[in-house]
This record gives C-alpha cells, structure tokens and sequence, in this order.
C-alpha cells in the first residue's frame, strides 16, 4: 500500500539513549562473527572486555538504536513491505567505549517511485556522547514495496548514496563465514523486525527462511575492510557506504572483494549472488577528539 505521507512526516521517531558497558562493545563484534579464531589476538581485543575494550567502528550502526520504528502502524508504513536498501556512516570524531550515548533520528527525503511501484524512505541519524558532542552520523535508504503513489518527487535531491568500482579484479578478498544463528543473535543488538526470525513470515516475503540483517551483513564486511585495509587499527576505518542488493541467509559465507581506493562489494560464494554493491570505505588517520 502507499506510504502514508502525512502520517510518515508526523512520526516522532523514538530518541534513544544507550549505557555502553565494556560487554556491549565485545557482544556487538561477536554479533558479527569476530572472534571465530580465538588464535587471532587483533580480533581479541574486540571481543574480550579483559583485552579492550576496543569499539568496532561499525558499532555506531546499533549505538542508541531507535528499534524497528516502521513497525509502529503510526509511521505509515506497511512493515511488511520494508526492506533496507543503502547504509553509510561517517566517524566525525572519537567513538565513546563508555557511559551515555544518544541518537536523534530524522527522516530526510522520501521519494515515490509511482503508483504500485517502491516508495524510499532517506533518514538520517546522529550519535552523541555525554557531553553533546556528535560522533558520527549515519545515512539509511529504506525500500517500501508498493509504497509509492503518494505524490512526492520520484528523484533525490541529494548526492548519489554509492559508488562504482574500478575497473579489473579487486586488489584482495577476505571471506568471513556467518553462523546458522547468527540473525537471531545480531537482533538482540535491538532490530527485532520478525522477518530475521520467523519462518513463516520469510516464505510470505519470498525468501525460503529467515534472512540476514542487512547491518548484520554491513558489519562482517567492515570486518573484512578492518582486516584488510586497516589491519584492525580500529580508528583507520572513518566511514563506509554501500547497497544492499540480495539477501544473506544465516550460514553463508560472505566474500569481500575489496579495492585499495577504498572501494567494495560482496557476494555469497555458495550462490552465486552479489549482495553488497557499490561500497566506499574510508580510511585514514583516526578521529582527534
């Protein structure tokens, strides 16, 4: 069904505010598989608060995480009709490892695609520490199917959310597995949309089970972009965007094939299937507070 734009532009999405505790930091980078090598002690400090603790950059995705706020028949939004189309993050400054961290979540732009096409949803969220002090911003393109024929604008007047690769094979691959549990696990991070859990609602969608988050997915490949680009120097990895383009299902392995400009995408090996496109990482020397 269309998105109700009324109803969409008067939402008040939930500002949240999260306690970090050393264990959250290691439960978000198990909740992305680091830490399967109990051997590899760069990985270590991620996952062992007695070793760290060291915030996964990713770990701004789930920081004060607003929930499923599409799910509240308020936003004017069918919720089984959303599906996460783009995801960027931008490190503006040194991520907090403890105390209160707060996120303030706007809706941007939403453009209509035409009657009985998509509707998407651009929002915007900034994190901040104790102090007020934003430490990273984060860009997120929701698809609505069947959501367009509201009347809106069908194009962005923003910039272009991804980038192409260069041309000729990647520079390095780095293949990371993903665990049979690994969605039931990742939403507990605070994303409980259903669709990563129940059965019965997959196979109504289209999928033959349960599929991975796509943040989930975003966070094994910042893995492989901080093995590959950054030798897991946590503060080299200031910012990433990319597209999600097929789903993961728990258990697949995901190849990362990666560009010394900082460029990306990802493929589950097994089918066949590009699942991440047009991907940027951005490195460099890290954040001065």
């Amino acid at each position: 069904m269309p998105i109700d734009i009324d109803k969409l532009m008067a939402f008040r999405i939930p500002e949240m505010r999260q306690m970090l505790r050393p264990d959250d930091l290691a439960f978000y980078a198990l909740s992305i598989g680091m830490g399967r090598d109990p051997l590899d002690t760069r990985q270590l400090a991620y996952v062992d608060p007695l070793q760290g603790p060291v915030v996964m950059p990713a770990m701004v995705l789930v920081m004060a995480h607003p929930g499923f706020w599409l799910g509240d028949p308020q936003s004017g939004v069918d919720p089984t009709a959303v599906l996460h189309a783009a995801q960027g993050f931008e490190i503006l400054g040194p991520i907090p490892a403890q105390g209160a961290v707060g996120s303030r979540t706007r809706v941007v732009e939403v453009l209509d695609k035409g009657p009985g096409k998509a509707g998407l949803i651009l929002s915007q969220t900034e994190l901040s520490d104790d102090t007020g002090r934003i430490f990273a911003r984060l860009d997120r393109t929701t698809f609505i199917r069947d959501g367009g024929g509201f009347g809106g604008s069908a194009e962005s007047g923003g910039p272009a959310a991804t980038a192409s690769p260069p041309d000729g094979p990647p520079d390095l691959t780095v293949d990371l597995a993903t665990g049979a549990e690994q969605a039931l696990l990742y939403r507990l991070n605070g994303d409980l949309n259903p669709l990563h859990s129940d059965p019965a609602l997959a196979r109504k969608l289209g999928f033959e089970r349960p599929i991975l988050h796509g943040l989930c997915t975003m966070g094994v490949v910042a893995h492989a972009l901080l093995r590959g680009l950054c030798d897991y120097r946590a503060g080299d990895l200031r910012g990433m965007q990319l597209r999600f383009s097929r789903p993961v299902y728990p258990g697949e392995t995901i190849r990362t094939e990666i560009w010394t400009d900082g460029s990306f995408r990802a493929l589950v090996p097994e089918r066949g299937a590009v699942v991440i496109e047009g991907g940027m990482a951005t490195v460099g020397l890290p954040c001065q507070a």
